[in-house]
């Protein structure tokens, strides 16, 4: 106890070393198995869709050689045979965002965690220091929301893909023509998907719905004690990423994508001090944490929000 607040207080005496806040290889505890295990099962899925979306390179030559040659037959069926394994790639990123909200709703693994980690039996403090492996867990889960939406943001071709498919499936319906067994996505899973992709953190805002979901069904569990966790985690990981000391023990080189969770730019945790921290490292490993600030940050654009702030979000 108190090596997590040691962290925050940067109270870090001579053996500042033993205050080092694993969240790279803690492991769970015999209480946490359970639920460490469950929630391990949706992060497994989880790399598997950031592995597709990091390898998803879009069908825009075959698409711009369609636009074109509207009248050549082949050139239409290469495309939309370039379209259609994409969509249903774009299908299962939809749903896999669908599966991971729901299970923040219902009383399955991820709301456990939550539960785990909000409960008024501890401090938010408490809890990270205690529960380390399940706090991992939250930060992993936070890093793939931002990492996914990171990939979806600098990928046009995502939504253009989409936007030929429906096109050319609505001009199938005028023309009375079949779309055949690879048709898997029906209108209305259609418009559901378009406002997904439509969002520039579509991951993170299904994150965000589903945890206020979580705190208006769980009444018992005080507000603070969801944003203080989220806070402290942001804070914890604020502090071990200026101090060499802590950043020099994470063996990831992904140490720099160490999660920040978005906060409401009132203060509510050290946002300055994040922005600061995230504007050190290397451009191109937080430039996705830095968007999810400045497209999902609440109140950023408040009169009462910090004009500091305001400027230290504008991009260069």
């Amino acid at each position: 106890m108190g090596n997590l607040i040691k962290v925050l207080t940067r109270d870090i005496d001579n053996n500042g070393g033993n205050f080092f806040l694993d969240f790279e290889n803690a492991q769970p505890s015999q209480s946490e198995t359970e639920v460490w295990e469950k929630v391990n099962q949706v992060l497994t899925e989880a790399r598997v869709i950031l592995d597709d979306l990091q390898a998803y390179r879009g069908a825009g030559e075959e698409i711009r050689q369609a636009i074109q040659s509207p009248g050549v037959e082949g050139v239409q069926e290469k495309a939309w045979s370039a379209v259609v394994p994409l969509v249903t790639k774009l299908k299962t990123f939809y749903e896999f965002s669908q599966k991971l909200g729901e299970k923040l709703k219902t009383k399955s693994s991820l709301q456990c965690l939550l539960d785990v980690l909000t409960s008024s039996s501890s401090t938010p403090t408490q809890h990270l220091e205690q529960k380390q492996a399940l706090a991992r867990q939250f930060a992993h889960i936070m890093h793939f929301t931002l990492r996914f939406d990171e990939l979806k943001m600098t990928n046009p071709a995502i939504q253009n893909d989409f936007s030929y498919y429906r096109r050319t499936i609505s001009r199938m319906r005028i023309n009375n023509l079949s779309a055949d067994a690879g048709n898997e996505v029906n209108n209305e899973l259609a418009n559901r998907m378009s406002l997904f992709y439509a969002s520039a953190t579509p991951m993170l805002k299904t994150l965000s719905d589903a945890t206020s979901k979580f705190v208006s069904d769980n009444p018992d569990v005080p507000i603070e004690n969801t944003t203080d966790c989220l806070s402290t985690m942001a804070s914890v990981c604020k502090v071990m990423l200026e101090t060499p000391e802590y950043r020099s023990r994470f063996a990831s080189e992904e140490r720099d994508g160490v999660v920040l969770p978005p906060c409401d730019g009132r203060g509510h945790h050290p946002m300055k001090g994040c922005i600061r921290v995230l504007k050190e490292q290397p451009p191109s490993s937080v430039e996705g944490l830095l968007n999810a600030l400045r497209y999902t940050t609440k109140h950023l654009n408040d009169e009462a929000t910090s004009k500091q702030i305001k400027n230290m979000l504008q991009p260069n």
